[in-house]
C-alpha cells in the first residue's frame, strides 16, 4: 500500500463525518424551523465546515432538505427490515413489528416533525427524491410475509394487505408524537406519558391484532 493510499482513506472518512454530522444539524434546523425558516448559514455556524461546503456536498438548500428527509426515512426502513420475525408467530411477529415503529417514532420526534412539514408542502420534495422509491418495499415484504402466514393459519383476514396495516401502525404512532401537545392542551393528558408508556405500546399490538382477527376465515 502506497503512502498516498492512507492519505487518501482519511480524507474520505473525514467527508463521511462532514457529511453526517451536516445532516445531523441539518435534520434539526429543519424540524425545529421548517423548509423554509431554515437556513444554510445557521446549519454552517452549529458545524466544523462552512456553507461553501455544505453547498459543495449536497448543492443547495433543497437538495440538503431532500438528503435529510432521505436520511430520516432510511432509519426507519432499515429497522424495519433487520427485525427478526421467521422466528415468531404471526401474532407475536405483528405486535413485534409494531413495537418496534412505536419506540422509533417515540425515540426520533424530528422524524415526526419533518414528515409533518413535508405534507404541509404536499410532499413538493419527496417526490423528487430518487431514493425514495421502492425503499419501503422490503419492509412491506416482511409484513406482508407475516399476514400470509396469519392467513393460512386462519388468525388473519384477507380483505386488507401490507400497506393497509402499516397504515394503522404508523398513524397510531405518528399521532401520538405529532399531537401530543394539542391532545395535551385539550384533553389534559401527556401522550408521551412515561408512566403510560407500557400501556400505550401494548394497546397498539392489541388493536393491530384485533383487527385482522375481525372476520378471519
Amino acid at each position: 500500500m502506497s503512502a498516498a493510499e492512507p492519505d487518501r482513506a482519511e480524507r474520505v472518512r473525514d467527508a463521511e463525518r462532514t457529511r453526517s454530522e451536516i445532516l445531523a444539524v441539518a435534520t434539526r434546523e429543519f424540524a425545529d424551523r421548517g423548509y423554509a425558516g431554515g437556513r444554510i448559514n445557521e446549519i454552517a455556524a452549529k458545524t466544523r465546515t462552512t456553507k461553501r461546503m455544505i453547498y459543495y456536498y449536497f448543492g443547495g438548500k433543497e437538495q440538503l432538505y431532500i438528503a435529510v428527509l432521505e436520511h430520516a426515512y432510511a432509519g426507519i426502513r432499515a429497522l424495519e427490515q433487520q427485525v427478526d420475525v421467521e422466528h415468531l408467530d404471526p401474532v407475536s411477529a405483528l405486535r413485534e413489528l409494531a413495537a418496534l415503529t412505536f419506540d422509533h417514532h417515540e425515540a426520533h420526534p424530528d422524524f415526526i416533525r419533518l414528515v409533518s412539514i413535508e405534507n404541509i408542502h404536499r410532499a413538493e420534495h419527496i417526490g423528487r427524491s430518487t431514493m425514495l422509491a421502492g425503499l419501503a418495499d422490503p419492509a412491506l415484504n416482511v409484513l406482508d410475509a407475516i399476514l400470509r402466514r396469519g392467513r393460512a393459519a386462519g388468525l388473519f383476514r384477507d380483505d386488507v394487505d401490507a400497506l393497509d396495516v402499516h397504515q394503522v401502525i404508523s398513524g397510531y404512532c405518528v399521532f401520538r408524537t405529532a399531537n401530543r401537545h394539542t391532545f395535551g392542551a385539550v384533553f389534559g393528558r401527556d401522550l408521551l406519558d412515561p408512566d403510560r408508556r407500557e400501556h400505550q405500546r401494548r394497546m397498539l399490538g392489541d388493536l393491530v391484532v384485533a383487527f385482522l382477527a375481525a372476520g378471519a376465515a
